[in-house]
């Protein structure tokens, strides 16, 4: 009888986990649009980005919800209602410089805003130009 009822209690667990990640892979699915006006897109980096030094900022403002790879896997992800993409995606590569300077510094709903964590903008575009090594 006990073996039963463990196996009814896992049984259950199980399937509330499915529903949970069936429910959260719907939500990641229809993210909302992330519009960029015309005079951000074309922003440009003042000067050559210092992949490095993003990388180090990456690893301390951006990896524990987008991971160390960018794959929306880190840490904080499943806590989060929104989804922290996939970085390494075309989709995400397809954004212009100006795109992602843009959305690291004013943020958005769980995202925060860095132009106040990461005052400096010279930060901000290294960022940028880590993300650009994400690529698949």
């Amino acid at each position: 009888m006990k073996k039963l009822i463990s196996l009814l209690v896992v049984a259950m667990v199980t399937v509330v986990f499915l529903i949970g990640n069936a429910s959260m892979a719907q939500a990641q699915a229809k993210a909302k649009p992330w519009p960029v006006g015309d005079k951000d897109k074309t922003m440009k980096a003042p000067g050559k980005a210092d992949v490095a030094a993003g990388k180090e900022l990456w690893a301390k403002h951006c990896k524990s919800c987008h991971g160390g790879k960018g794959l929306g896997d880190g840490p904080k992800a499943a806590t989060l209602k929104t989804n922290p993409g996939d970085f390494s995606a075309a989709a995400f590569q397809a954004s212009t410089d100006g795109e992602l300077f843009f959305r690291t510094s004013k943020g958005r709903d769980e995202m925060p805003a860095y132009d106040k964590k990461i005052p400096e903008a010279n930060d901000r575009w290294a960022l940028v130009a880590f993300m650009r090594t994400l690529k698949k």
